[in-house]
């Protein structure tokens, strides 16, 4: 019976929550509104709804138990109440105060569930008193009598309120939490699979028919031969001569196999049909599927941007300044995945303008500037799949001189460079790690990391960030992420035995060029695209691909791809480009949450998993493989052999020795496993290795013991060591160095990169 009260108070809570959250959202956004209004008489509705909602809260939460809820909500009806009766009269205290409240309510909720900290109770009390004594501080108004004995005036029409459940009066709806959501959303995502399998299916049967017409055209060649053939055979058998009844019988099998093969064409093409008609109707399910199921999750980008008005508002107070956030297209919306994406990076941006940007009052009386600044965000829908987001105010702009010796001071640019920038690439460097204008760090902004962020997060969602500035008159943040993350176009490409696929979004044009048009300028590879000379680079050799067959550079013409991020545009040389899909993203996991120059794995059409280049990663590693020298001469496969180097890997469980034989037979490397530590030494002296890559704690034999044995054994004692394992103490790490390992990774921030490179060095 218990467990049974227990489980409805659970469920109680959760929907407390829920309808507390709503209550809170609608106070938050009246106190904002309450604090712009001047005339008293636009005040009273809003008081009204402000006193209503609190009134509603506190029931609520009467009715679950949570009395610091109640007792803070008591508080600010007394306050409202005393307001509404015109008995006291606003100030900046008081509004402070308010918020305050409003932020301890939101404490309380995060923490419904649980056992309230002494910190959270403690607030609750301070926050009641505050209330309270701000009830006795503020001024008192001298209010007829007849206007004291008068009914609280009503919510004007167009007041906005909703009902107790949060819900409008109309509309039937019903609350579901989004976790449930996210889980039908990716089971609807994975019919995309078998809709792409059906288009594929569909395709190979066309094929097998094409390969059957080009058959029965070859047969109509030899046909009136094989007729006449047997023809003459007949003639023959009635004249008596002796016939060759091999001969006849390889014709008759020729007529039989014609009339199957034609049996098997009239088959194909009915199954072809077939296969057509079940694509077009599974894949017209699938889309409104899809589509159903995108919009269920889309949210009104206004549902994240309300929060910033509080936010806008307690930062500028804290700084001295005066600022109006103004907010444009809150109604649009996007994919809640893409929301939570990017909260964080438009908070990054909304720091910026009121630290960087906005300036305080008096020196915008100065410059001839009202002395509130503003700050706009305004949304709207660029095509059918994006959305545009501009955050823009009206303060001192960028000062490009400051950008220029920030990056030169971090040697990101030359002096050289610094001399030849033009302004928009000097602006662009604001997205570099560590550029900042400011003079001193702060605990809002200084580190030259929010911008850098920004760019990163955008890149990753397959969007693109832009800035424009002017100095003086303000600056202006362009920001076009995706509507939905579910699927994209992409272009999968072949390099050697590898297939990528590049987002369509980046691919700029596909072309073949004559290999006597490349040219090498300063000791870069270059060539002509539509009047424009850009940089070439091998795919393979960006991505650091294993060496490659010397036939390729022997042929007269090469394909390359030429990709565009904002300004830069590099082409890159592959083997071969398929046709543009639709392809379903898939996460890479936790364990390979940051691979460079990857941002996914798609699902083709063929079912096959293949990577997605992240192209602001490419774009990088184009740069870095570009600058090295000119490629000389292949070396020959035989050369190439001899090179190969021998991996050995000692990991017990299935799933790490895995991934770590998978990273290291991409990078080139020849790899044997083996499961312990006693397996792993009982290899090493039977073959022949160049480096040992093993884990620590493992049975029978752990990491330590192994390098430990591998050191004290003559014949293995200088082979090279890489421990891989979760241990990240600081003991630990000195007894990897004790017992002789030569690097020591910890798996909680492996990079495939790291692992890579550690080797090269070694080896």
């Amino acid at each position: 019976m218990a467990e049974k009260d227990n489980d409805f108070l659970k469920r109680l809570l959760s929907t407390f929550r829920v309808e507390a959250e709503e209550h809170l959202k609608l106070m938050t956004a009246e106190l904002l509104e309450l604090e712009k209004t001047a005339t008293a008489e636009k005040q009273m509705p809003v008081i009204e709804n402000i006193f209503r909602e609190a009134h509603s809260l506190k029931g609520a939460a009467r009715a679950v138990n949570m009395t610091e809820i109640e007792t803070l909500c008591q508080s600010l009806e007394s306050i409202f109440e005393a307001w509404k009766r015109k008995e006291i009269a606003p100030t900046a205290e008081l509004f402070d105060r308010l918020h305050q409240a409003m932020e301890g309510l939101g404490r309380l909720l995060a923490s419904a569930d649980t056992e309230l900290a002494p910190s959270v109770k403690t607030l609750v009390r301070e926050l009641s008193k505050n209330l309270d004594k701000a009830l006795k501080e503020v001024p008192k108004q001298k209010t007829p009598k007849k206007k004291r004995q008068e009914q609280p005036a009503a919510p004007q029409a167009g007041a906005s309120h909703l009902p107790v459940d949060g819900r409008p009066g109309s509309a039937a709806t019903v609350r579901i939490a989004t976790a449930k959501l996210d889980a039908i959303f990716l089971r609807a995502e994975e019919l995309l699979s078998a809709k792409l399998a059906t288009g594929q299916h569909a395709a190979d049967i066309r094929d097998i028919n094409a390969a059957l017409s080009r058959w029965k055209r070859e047969w109509t060649k030899i046909q009136r031969e094989v007729g006449a053939t047997r023809r003459n055979f007949e003639k023959n058998a009635r004249d008596g001569a002796a016939g060759n009844e091999r001969l006849t019988k390889i014709i008759e099998f020729l007529d039989w196999n014609h009339q199957a093969i034609t049996g098997i064409e009239s088959k194909l093409a009915a199954l072809e049909r077939s296969a057509q008609q079940d694509h077009r109707v599974l894949g017209g399910m699938v889309d409104d599927l899809l589509a159903d199921m995108k919009n269920v999750l889309m949210f009104p980008l206004g549902s994240m941007l309300e929060s910033f008005l509080v936010l806008v508002r307690n930062l500028s107070r804290d700084q001295g300044k005066e600022v109006e956030l103004l907010i444009e297209g809150r109604e649009i919306e996007v994919d809640r995945r893409v929301l939570e994406e990017m909260k964080d990076p438009f908070i990054h941006l909304v720091r910026n303008c009121i630290d960087h940007g906005i300036e305080k009052p008096e020196e915008r009386e100065k410059n001839k500037k009202p002395p509130r600044g503003t700050i706009r965000i305004a949304v709207a829908q660029k095509n059918g799949s994006k959305v545009e987001i501009l955050i823009s105010d009206d303060g001192r702009g960028i000062d490009l001189s400051k950008v220029r010796a920030s990056a030169l001071k971090l040697g990101l640019i030359t002096q050289q460079e610094s001399a030849t920038l033009s302004d928009h690439e000097t602006l662009n460097l604001v997205f570099r790690s560590g550029v900042s204008t400011s003079p001193m760090i702060t605990d809002l902004s200084g580190r030259g990391l929010g911008l850098a962020i920004v760019r990163e997060k955008a890149d990753k969602l397959g969007g693109a960030v832009a800035v424009d500035s002017s100095l003086g008159m303000g600056t202006t943040f362009r920001v076009v992420l995706p509507l939905t993350m579910a699927t994209f176009r992409g272009i999968p490409v072949r390099v050697g035995e590898h297939l990528f696929v590049l987002p369509s979004t980046h691919v700029a044009r596909v072309a073949q060029v004559g290999r006597a048009k490349i040219q090498t300028v300063e000791n870069k590879e270059t060539i002509q695209l539509d009047g424009e000379t850009v940089s070439l680079v091998h795919l393979g050799d960006a991505l650091e691909l294993p060496g490659r067959n010397p036939a390729e550079d022997s042929q007269d013409t090469a394909l390359v791809v030429l990709i565009a991020l904002d300004e830069k545009r590099i082409a890159f040389l592959i083997d071969e480009v398929l046709n543009e899909q639709e392809v379903l993203v898939k996460s890479l996991g936790r364990q390979l949450s940051r691979v460079r120059n990857v941002a996914g794995a798609a699902v083709l059409a063929t079912r096959k998993l293949t990577p997605i280049l992240n192209v602001s990663d490419l774009m990088k590693s184009a740069i870095k493989a570009a600058s090295a020298t000119v490629r000389t001469a292949p070396v020959s496969l035989e050369k190439e052999k001899t090179k190969k180097k021998y991996v050995l890997v000692v990991e017990d469980s299935i799933t790490a020795r895995t991934l770590l034989k998978s990273i290291l037979e991409a990078a080139g490397y020849e790899v044997k496993t083996a499961v312990d530590g006693v397996d792993g030494f009982t290899q090493l002296r039977s073959s022949e290795f160049d480096v040992v890559v093993s884990d620590v704690e493992m049975p029978r034999m752990n990491g330590f013991d192994l390098t430990a044995k591998i050191r004290g054994d003559k014949k293995l004692s200088d082979m090279p060591v890489v421990l891989v394992t979760a241990l990240e103490s600081r003991e630990d790490r000195e007894r990897g160095i004790d017992v002789g390992a030569n690097a020591y990774i910890v798996k909680s921030s492996f990079d495939q990169s790291n692992l890579l490179e550690v080797i090269r060095r070694l080896i």
